[in-house]
């Protein structure tokens, strides 16, 4: 049985959607995802055009603005519960992490 899109995010997905929280273009993200990952996350900037246009496919962001070929974007609401969804997924498996191998673990 196949997966439902956007059901969970993947880490390119995550960040991509959280640097729009603020209106931004393609290449914005793909420079502010690398920088607020300190570097353990890129997206390739076929993958990100490809998410971009998903996303607006599932009224996740909105085109904000064109000049020329930048497209600025930014999330809706539908986007931030989403995002909001997926936070709170990564947190409870953070949780589980630490119920099972308890605090010390995590250092």
């Amino acid at each position: 049985m196949p997966r439902a899109k956007f059901q969970t995010l993947t880490e390119q997905m995550f960040y991509a959607l959280l640097c729009l929280r603020e209106e931004c273009c393609g290449i914005d993200i793909l420079d502010r995802v690398p920088a607020m990952t300190g570097g353990r996350v890129s997206i390739g900037s076929g993958t990100l055009y490809t998410l971009l246009e998903q996303f607006a496919g599932e009224g996740m962001i909105v085109e904000t603005r064109t000049e020329g070929r930048r497209r600025s974007y930014r999330l809706t609401e539908k986007g931030r519960a989403m995002l909001a969804q997926e936070y709170r997924r990564i947190c409870a498996q953070a949780e589980d992490y630490r119920r099972i191998f308890g605090e010390e673990a995590a250092t």
